[in-house]
């Protein structure tokens, strides 16, 4: 009776720690899968970033979640969720799923990004790619330049910017 009991309170608890485990996940803005890189201390050690050579691009997308063959980026922002996801915020997941396609040879077919009040399914397609190289080619541009001129679009950006003490073009 005591073995009963006993295995009785272990399928219990792995119930408990399945749903948790289940919660966790949903919280973090993470589709069903295997979560196979983080780049969040909170999940287990940070990995290493994903590189091309070839294109000199770096990143760290904060998970990277297998599902069904198939592996997609998420990309975790704090802020509130605007009413459409911002173009900066699609072309860095872009940018990962660009990587992701590179050092791991699996084409996502979309990404995540995840607000604390919504989450955005971002689909890569062979334009949005071609709209991620063209602002590669200009940024490898705009570093050979001697002066490039900010983007005063947003003035709430630019408020909030780190270098706009420094900054002989920032909004009064």
């Amino acid at each position: 009776m005591t073995v009963f009991y006993l295995s009785l309170a272990l399928i219990l608890l792995a119930l408990i720690l399945f749903w948790q485990s289940s919660r966790q996940q949903r919280q973090a803005g993470l589709p069903g899968g295997r979560v196979i890189y983080t780049d969040t201390r909170s999940w287990g050690p940070v990995e290493k970033p994903l590189y091309d050579a070839s294109l000199g691009l770096t990143g760290k997308p904060d998970y990277l979640v297998e599902r069904g063959g198939q592996i997609i980026p998420v990309e975790v922002k704090s802020g509130r969720a605007p009413a459409a996801p911002y173009d900066s915020h699609i072309y860095q997941l872009a940018a990962y799923c660009l990587l992701v396609e590179r050092t791991m040879g699996k084409r996502p077919p979309y990404g995540i990004l995840h607000y604390p009040n919504r989450d955005f399914a971002v689909d890569y397609t062979p334009e949005l790619e071609s709209a991620l190289m063209d602002v590669l080619a200009e940024m490898r541009r705009d570093e050979t330049r001697a002066r490039v001129n900010c983007s005063h679009e947003l003035p709430a950006r630019c408020r909030g910017c780190g270098y706009r003490d420094l900054c002989d073009q920032r909004l009064a």
